[in-house]
């Protein structure tokens, strides 16, 4: 069996619980929309915004976090396959072990693109204008990203293996500053020269900032060429290291 029959066996199985119970992909979003609710109407006085309409700022931002939120933590599910012996079953099966990373990785695009297009469609009666080609691109650019931090998640469960604390105070320590450093709540035009050099090297920042180029209908900018090199770089990176902490 190769490595794209076993990867696409692989991604059907993981997806199966989402498909037998949808809803948890509805209440995953609630967090997102209290902050659409209740932290976005208060951006308006925010300086560093500009005159722009605040919804085309935020939006692509929160979008961005759901990726961060959502991707960084499956590998919470490996965790729990590992205590119950599911994952050294499918370790004998005659799928390649480089498809049992992809295949859980690859996945991470479908509920990320649901949540996505659900997001939209509230924030489009709160006054968010979005050119509709951009947006589907800068979905699929969140797919990418998404690939690799949920491969760098299963990664890191299965560095940790019997010790949940471990990750969860890994993932719990990166992911803050990582969403902080990105833009993606409050601007950082003003920031101090130490967190500019942060923010400079944090790939979400230039993802978050060619969501909203995208989101604006621009396709031919440097800003979107960063975005793009930066989200294929931690898919790349995030694979990487996955597949070989899976062949040990």
């Amino acid at each position: 069996m190769n490595t794209l029959t076993g990867s696409s066996i692989v991604m059907v199985r993981e997806l199966r619980p989402m498909v037998r119970d949808p809803f948890t992909v509805v209440f995953s979003l609630t967090q997102p929309l209290i902050l659409l609710a209740l932290f976005g109407p208060l951006l308006g006085t925010v300086p560093g915004l500009g005159d722009g309409n605040v919804w085309d700022w935020f939006v692509p931002g929160v979008l961005a976090m759901i990726a961060i939120f959502g991707t960084s933590m499956t590998g919470s599910n490996l965790l729990t396959e590992l205590h119950d012996g599911s994952h050294e079953r499918m370790l004998v099966t005659p799928l390649p072990r480089s498809s049992l990373l992809i295949g859980r990785a690859v996945k991470e695009m479908v509920p990320l693109a649901a949540q996505a297009v659900l997001i939209v469609l509230v924030a489009l009666p709160l006054g968010l204008s979005v050119d509709p080609l951009g947006a589907v691109v800068g979905i699929v650019l969140l797919g990418i990203f998404g690939i690799g931090l949920g491969a760098l998640s299963y990664s890191l469960a299965l560095a940790v293996r019997a010790q949940d604390w471990v990750f969860w105070a890994v993932q719990q320590t990166l992911m803050f500053p990582l969403l902080i450093l990105s833009g993606t709540m409050l601007p950082l035009d003003g920031a101090p020269g130490w967190m500019q050099f942060l923010v400079d090297i944090n790939p979400l920042g230039y993802v978050v900032s060619a969501e909203r180029a995208l989101f604006a209908g621009e396709f031919a900018s440097m800003t979107v060429l960063h975005g793009i090199v930066a989200a294929v770089s931690v898919a790349v990176v995030g694979l990487a290291v996955g597949i070989r902490a899976m062949r040990r």
